[in-house]
């Protein structure tokens, strides 16, 4: 309510994000761009960390998804959000709502010491670049044109491999080393069929030696499902490279027991990131 006295005590941004991306290559109805380009981010409700806490509603996606339309208001379709873009968006929330420090478990690979480390969030922002997909990847008698993944697609993904996790997990407990090693050789052709569709997804059109540009979904998936195997891998390594640029970089770090220096991967999974540590 407009008229209601209480409004200046209601939360505020207390961080302004600019997106990796830079907010290039959205739909309209996507970004409500601000004229600095950077974006207002808010702190958590009790309702958003309430419905933070709900396993089912993290694992599907729709509470990050609404979470982001909570802290975010700018950014209206969270679901068409690029990978480019998503972990920065979460590290902003995180960082609005509880302060730029994460705490990161970490087990020395010298020494098995567990030890923990406070890193600095804002800090990983500045690692965050978003991959140059305007760099075409030729192969064969094609151009192949990638794009980043939409948080969509990304959640799509994820409950594909969340039930291959859950496959795999019945054939271990299967007794029949007959209907085991069958169950084995399906499951792998479905991993490799996921992988397929996800790598399908990740293009954005094939150019023939013609000139011709296909972007059609259905025509690009059965392509990948039909090319050659170095066809294939020549574009799945390409993706992964492009993806790298955009992925949190490793802390370096030094163990307080042995003194041994090494890398440790800050991985940002919603589930834990927006779980009891709130």
């Amino acid at each position: 309510m407009e008229n209601n006295p209480l409004r200046q005590y209601f939360r505020r941004p207390s961080v302004y994000l600019k997106l990796p991306s830079g907010g290039k290559g959205y739909p309209e109805d996507v970004l409500d761009m601000t004229p600095t380009g950077e974006l207002p981010v808010y702190p958590m409700t009790a309702i958003d960390e309430i419905s933070a806490r709900t396993p089912d509603a993290l694992f599907n996606g729709t509470t990050v998804a609404d979470l982001i339309k909570s802290c975010v208001p700018n950014i209206k379709d969270p679901w068409k959000i690029s990978s480019d873009d998503m972990d920065a968006i979460l590290i902003s929330i995180r960082a609005a709502s509880v302060g730029d420090s994460l705490e990161v478990d970490s087990i020395c690979p010298s020494c098995t010491e567990k030890n923990t480390y406070n890193v600095n969030l804002m800090g990983l922002l500045s690692t965050i670049v978003p991959g140059n997909y305007d760099e075409i990847l030729e192969v064969g008698n094609v151009k192949v044109k990638l794009k980043p993944l939409t948080y969509k697609d990304m959640n799509a993904g994820a409950l594909k491999q969340f039930e291959m996790q859950r496959y795999f997990m019945e054939i271990e407990a299967e007794e029949d080393i007959e209907k085991k090693n069958k169950m084995g050789i399906e499951a792998l052709e479905k991993v490799t069929l996921v992988t397929m569709d996800l790598i399908s997804q990740t293009i954005d059109y094939v150019e023939t030696p013609d000139g011709e540009r296909v972007d059609n979904p259905e025509f690009i998936n059965e392509f990948i499902r039909s090319c050659d195997r170095t066809t294939f891998t020549a574009i799945r390594d390409f993706n992964a490279e492009l993806k790298k640029n955009t992925e949190i970089k490793p802390v370096h770090t030094t163990c307080p027991s042995c003194e041994h220096e090494y890398d440790q991967p800050i991985t940002l999974n919603p589930t834990d990131f927006f779980g009891e540590g709130f």
